[in-house]
């Protein structure tokens, strides 16, 4: 996981030039790239024009993935996982289908769909991420777009409905009462707080039900209990029992529990959670460029705190800052990665860890009032 993170951009936001580009060309100035002034230019170029730079640096990166993860595998799928496999990779071409809506992308999700359906038979693994759930959840989606009916009902029925919340509730109730929060859960014997493993991410789920009042309150009672102990620098511990300052994750720290805030701005209509997101995103704006690329602890993942903030505020700071985060990844990603500066995790290829993390978030910069986290933000 990443610890080192490089040195925060200067200015919080700077209004865009439309005509410095073209200045610098026509004047035998243009920067070269990977350099401060290179960066800079990007970040101040209007916003449609790096989109459209983005989208094809990301189209570029899709035709890597899909030959590493896909095509070098002799289509045989070892690991079925949105996470870290193959189904990242579909997930990655179902984005590029809807940006620019090209059959081929279709086509080939569904292909690589279908093969992770049959690796993942034996799974008993149902989440999202890691599971079955994933594979049969796009599976269907896919379907429908293609206009096979059938296909589509054979993936919903192997999604099946089972009425959790309550236990969720009565778990959290029996481990909260031993602390100081209505709820809390454990992954591993601790008390983790983060959005991939822990009481963020358990939270952020709940909120997208018809809570009971009571259930709605211990929710809200929790996320507070979570801001009230918040770490100084500003940022939120990895676990209950651990105040280790290090980590700025989607996975762990503050990214991840700002998205959950985001949302709990949105279900509460509490201005007390708008502001502790906004809060927890100046600890992304100065900690948050890591050594890693991907989304669950990387760039990637941590340039989607400031859309969610951006849906949420609608402040033009916030669409400023995540254009900041991608044009450094654009800039500076692939030179780095090649010099071993920041790395692509164990999976680099991947959705999760790696370069189609990337890949997906500069195809979401397309529509930024629409960008949302992969798999999380629904």
């Amino acid at each position: 996981m990443a610890l080192r993170h490089f040195e925060r951009m200067s200015f919080d936001f700077i209004h865009e030039n439309p005509d410095l580009e073209d200045e610098l060309e026509q004047w035998g100035k243009m920067p070269e790239p990977s350099t401060e002034d290179h960066l800079f230019m990007l970040r101040v170029t209007t916003y449609d024009r790096v989109a459209e730079r983005l989208k094809k640096a990301a189209l570029e990166l899709k035709k890597s993935i899909v030959a590493e993860t896909w095509g070098s595998s002799g289509q045989n799928v070892a690991d079925f996982s949105l996470y870290s496999g193959a189904l990242g990779t579909a997930f990655l071409l179902w984005k590029s289908f809807q940006v620019t809506n090209d059959a081929e992308d279709l086509c080939l999700c569904s292909e690589i769909v279908r093969a992770c359906d049959s690796a993942s038979l034996g799974s008993r693994d149902v989440s999202f991420i890691c599971g079955r759930a994933g594979v049969c959840a796009l599976g269907s989606v896919v379907a429908k777009s293609m206009g096979d009916n059938d296909l589509m009902d054979c993936y919903v029925i192997k999604l099946k409905e089972a009425p959790v919340i309550d236990k969720i509730f009565s778990n959290g109730r029996k481990l909260g009462r031993k602390g100081g929060s209505p709820l809390m859960f454990q992954w591993n014997g601790k008390n983790h707080w983060g959005a991939a493993h822990g009481l963020a991410g358990i939270m952020h789920v709940l909120m997208h039900f018809n809570l009971q009042e009571n259930q709605q309150k211990e929710v809200k009672e929790t996320l507070l209990y979570m801001i009230k102990k918040r770490l100084p620098s500003g940022t939120y511990p990895l676990c209950e029992e651990e105040k280790g300052d290090l980590l700025v994750h989607w996975c762990h720290g503050a990214p991840g529990v700002a998205l959950t805030l985001v949302k709990a701005a949105e279900f509460f209509g509490d201005k007390v959670f708008a502001k502790a997101a906004v809060d927890a995103g100046k600890v992304v704006w100065e900690r948050g460029l890591l050594e890693h690329v991907g989304i669950c602890h990387g760039i990637s993942g941590n340039a989607y705190v400031f859309h969610a903030l951006y849906r949420l505020t609608g402040s033009p700071e916030f669409r400023f800052k995540a254009k900041s985060f991608a044009c450094f990844l654009l800039d500076r990603g692939q030179k780095l990665l090649a010099e071993g500066e920041v790395r692509g995790g164990d999976h680099p290829f991947s959705l999760f860890e790696g370069i189609g993390g990337m890949a997906y978030l500069f195809l979401d910069m397309v529509q930024p009032a629409t960008a949302k986290i992969p798999a999380y933000e629904v």
